[in-house]
Parts: C-alpha cells; sequence; structure tokens
C-alpha cells in the first residue's frame, strides 16, 4: 500500500505542474477572448476570430518581459550576494556555473570538436574540444588546452596538448559531446 500513496505521489508530481500550466493558459485565453470580443462587439460591433489567441500571446510575452526584469533580476541579484560572501559556495557555484556556461551558455567553450594523437608510438587518438588556444600565462607556447570528456558521466580531463598532435574536426559540437557521452553509442547524424 505504501508503495501505490508513493507511485501516486510521484505521479502528482509528474502531472501537476503541466495540468496547473495547461489550466491556467486555457482560463487565461477564455477571458481575454471573451472579454475582447465582447469590448470589439459593444464599441466596433465587429467579431475577429483569433483574436483572444493573439491577446494571450502578447499578454504571456509582457507576463515573461515582466518577470524577466523586474522580479528575476533583483532575486539574481540578491542570490549572487549571498553566494559571494561564503568563500567555498562561491568556489563551487562559480566551477558549476562555468561548466554548464561552456555547454549552454553565450559563451559556449565546446564548440572546436578535434581529434587529438594521445600516444605517437600506437597512433592512439581522443575525441575533445579545445578550450583555450592561448596559453602564455603558463608559457606553454605552441600547445592549446583540450577537454576530454568521460563518456557516461558529465566529468572529463583537461590536457595540455601539442598543437601539432590535433586535428580540427568539421562536425556538430553538439554531435560529438553526445557521442563522446555516450561511449560512442549514438552514433552520427549524416547530412545531406
Amino acid at each position: 500500500m505504501k508503495k501505490l500513496i508513493n507511485y501516486l505521489l510521484q505521479g502528482l508530481l509528474y502531472l501537476a505542474p503541466l495540468s496547473i500550466t495547461a489550466y491556467v493558459v486555457y482560463a487565461a485565453f477564455t477571458f481575454i477572448d471573451g472579454l475582447s470580443q465582447k469590448i470589439l462587439t459593444r464599441f466596433f460591433d465587429i467579431h475577429i476570430p483569433g483574436l483572444g489567441l493573439l491577446s494571450l500571446l502578447v499578454f504571456l510575452i509582457l507576463i515573461g518581459i515582466l518577470g524577466r526584469t523586474i522580479i528575476a533580476q533583483p532575486l539574481k541579484k540578491i542570490f549572487r550576494k549571498i553566494i559571494d560572501s561564503i568563500p567555498l559556495l562561491n568556489f563551487i557555484y562559480s566551477a558549476f556555473n562555468d561548466l554548464f556556461t561552456a555547454f549552454v551558455g553565450k559563451e559556449k567553450k565546446f564548440n572546436q570538436p578535434v581529434l587529438v594523437q594521445v600516444n605517437l608510438n600506437s597512433n592512439l587518438e581522443k575525441l575533445g574540444f579545445i578550450t583555450e588556444e592561448d596559453l602564455d600565462v603558463i608559457q606553454a607556447e605552441g600547445k592549446v588546452a583540450v577537454y576530454f570528456p568521460h563518456s557516461y558521466n558529465f566529468s572529463g580531463e583537461l590536457f595540455i596538448v601539442p598543437k601539432a598532435q590535433i586535428k580540427n574536426l568539421d562536425v556538430n559540437s553538439s554531435e560529438m559531446m553526445r557521442f563522446i557521452v555516450s561511449a560512442g553509442l549514438t552514433g552520427w547524424e549524416k547530412h545531406d
């Protein structure tokens, strides 16, 4: 009986946000469509089908703009002040923030897929991504930083590699990451 109750609660957790969102959008659409049609009919004696949908889209965009500017920005600043005031938490947060920004942020770092020869004797090669080409800070002239993601894991290793051992690949970065993380099981999509 306890398992059934747990499954029931899990089902509610999965469906409740989606159902509530769908209901709110439907209720907003019905309200806005009804109101806009009444106003048009009363003052202009016309009926425009689909006006409620257009009004709903404009309404949702305005809510998104308000939420992003008036609500999200101040909360983000408060959160950042708290994080900055705790050194260990700041270190951990910054590391993860940089990692996720490298994957999906505006400044994606994993956009230069390469094939690196890691063993000259056996011609062993690894797939990775160039993350930094200017290594003057660590006096590694002629070398670049290459990140090698691990398969079936969200971790990896960073190597400093001679440029001569790198071959740039003309492949989609996202597909390459998916190929590496899945240990090559996803294969490559054929593009015509």
